[in-house]
């Protein structure tokens, strides 16, 4: 745990800063870490689409290494992601903010990422992506679309525990350089691992999901049926069916594998080690200075 603990004082700071920035200027960062992330999809959606020949582990490791682009945007200029911010779950239990205030700083990163999600939903529609590689993009889609609202309940919250566990490691690494291209290449791995894998992110289905909505109404009924997409297969992807089958499950994930079992239980462990309790040292930098 030496390397985590180390840098633990930095996590508490950068929470402590997270809660703290002016309410207007963190949501605007969180719109463009929802709109970054989306754009991260987009680049997954590209790179895997057209590829029913090749290796399956191959295809999702290529797609897992540039969504790690949208990470490494969202990291290296100091946004505000949802499922990295609740890492200030440490700084509230280190004393260093409210409760209150920590989850009302949650909510509203997760609506601005919602917002900035949404805005590159409308784009890609208004650009006709869809119909890219004569409508395979806009299929692809559709197919990511449809699994990921056809886990249980139960699957969808345990892939988003483990996604965040993936992402916050990855922001814990990015902590342990001063070096802009170590931050991104350390960065890659964990996120490579959790989109490879089928983890589920919230921020990132923020954009998957209703971009499949939007597709299943501006993709040709003809190129549908011919790949099997009935109007009854559709069904599932309506908005009340992606928030109760993915969006809540794998937010509560999200929130329990990034606060809990990465920031939480590092920050428990080094408690009851019997060190004193974690703090930021008077020449290390300030907090203003640990934001993403």
């Amino acid at each position: 745990m030496k390397l985590f603990s180390e840098h633990l004082q930095t996590v508490i700071a950068s929470g402590e800063g997270k809660v703290n920035k002016p309410s207007l200027y963190r949501f605007i960062q969180a719109i463009y870490a929802g709109f970054f992330i989306g754009l991260a999809f987009v680049f997954y959606v590209t790179v895997t689409t057209g590829s029913p020949d090749a290796h399956w582990g191959t295809v999702h490791l290529m797609g897992g290494v540039v969504f790690s682009l949208g990470l490494i945007l969202v990291v290296l200029f100091g946004m505000e992601l949802f499922t990295s911010t609740v890492l200030s779950a440490v700084a509230c239990a280190q004393g260093r903010v409210s409760c209150a205030r920590m989850l009302s700083c949650w909510i509203e990163v997760y609506v601005g990422n919602a917002v900035g999600a949404l805005i590159l939903v409308g784009l890609v529609c208004g650009g006709g992506l869809y119909m890219t590689d004569g409508g395979m993009w806009g299929l692809n889609v559709i197919g990511i679309a449809l699994h990921k609202v056809h886990h249980t309940w139960g699957q969808a919250f345990v892939l988003g525990m483990m996604c965040n566990i993936m992402v916050c490691l990855a922001v814990w690494f990015a902590y342990m350089s001063k070096d802009i291209g170590t931050k991104a290449l350390l960065m890659v791995m964990p996120v490579a691992l959790f989109v490879a894998t089928g983890f589920e992110h919230s921020i990132a289905n923020m954009f998957m999901l209703p971009v499949g909505i939007a597709f299943k109404y501006l993709l040709p009924t003809e190129l549908l049926l011919s790949h099997g997409y009935t109007e009854q297969a559709l069904e599932a992807l309506s908005f009340s069916h992606i928030f109760t089958a993915n969006l809540i499950p794998v937010t509560l994930g999200n929130i329990v594998g990034g606060a809990g079992f990465i920031g939480l239980g590092i920050w428990a462990t080094e408690k009851a080690s019997g060190a004193q309790d974690p703090k930021v040292v008077e020449n290390s930098k300030s907090a203003s200075e640990f934001h993403s």
